[in-house]
């Protein structure tokens, strides 16, 4: 999923950075469900990283900075996407 849109004026959608706004959430929400959250993305990285060695070999860590350095906009806004997704993710399971 994409949230392009909702960067286009960052400040006043979040008063600041996607990445500002989920450490607040980080730092302020319930400590086991931030836990379970990052679990989860940690292991769903995981998974990414068996299926590139899968196809492009061991070495991924070339291949991610080639990749993002032939891509810079696209990569950002992706980073910012999945900040606002993890945010997303804990802040559904809060009170």
């Amino acid at each position: 999923m994409s949230y392009a849109a909702l960067f286009e004026d960052e400040d006043d959608i979040f008063g600041g950075s996607p990445r500002s706004k989920l450490m607040d959430v980080i730092f302020n929400a319930n400590n086991d469900i931030v836990r379970q959250e990052l679990e989860n993305f940690i292991e769903r990285v995981a998974v990414m990283e068996l299926i590139l060695e899968e196809q492009i070999g061991e070495n991924i860590d070339r291949a991610i900075d080639n990749h993002k350095n032939a891509h810079l906009d696209e990569a950002g806004i992706k980073t910012k996407s999945l900040y606002v997704e993890l945010m997303g993710a804990i802040l559904s399971q809060s009170e």
